[in-house]
């Protein structure tokens, strides 16, 4: 195999790396967002109960009583940590596009070149 469709190869099975990393991380993202949706309902929710109101939480088969302010916490907590956490990602994917840009551009320039080269002859 010669040094340029070697190098092709090793362009191209990159590319398909960074194509499942992208994959990946656009999945995680989806699912932050789904949950940033359902803390954010939770949070509404809270909203317009009164102070007083009676709050279970679930832990496992559990319900337990929680206190409406720990409660509230403990979602502002998680949205927080949500939104955070969909920056880190957002800024994930942004890399792995450009690395990957860069990729096919590679590849494309390794593509292009013999036809530079039988032009000019």
């Amino acid at each position: 195999m010669g040094d340029v469709q070697k190098k092709l190869q090793e362009l191209s099975e990159s590319y398909q790396k960074l194509q499942g990393a992208l994959s990946t991380s656009v999945e995680a993202r989806q699912k932050l967002e789904s949950q940033q949706q359902e803390n954010s309902t939770v949070k509404k929710e809270f909203d317009l109960l009164d102070d007083d109101a009676t709050i279970y939480k679930q832990i496992g088969p559990v319900l337990l009583k929680q206190d409406k302010t720990e409660a509230v916490m403990s979602v502002n907590g998680r949205l927080e940590f949500i939104t955070k956490e969909i920056s880190r990602i957002e800024k994930q994917i942004k890399d792995i596009q450009d690395k990957s840009e860069k990729v096919k551009m590679d590849i494309m320039q390794i593509q292009t070149a013999p036809q530079h080269n039988m032009e000019s002859r």
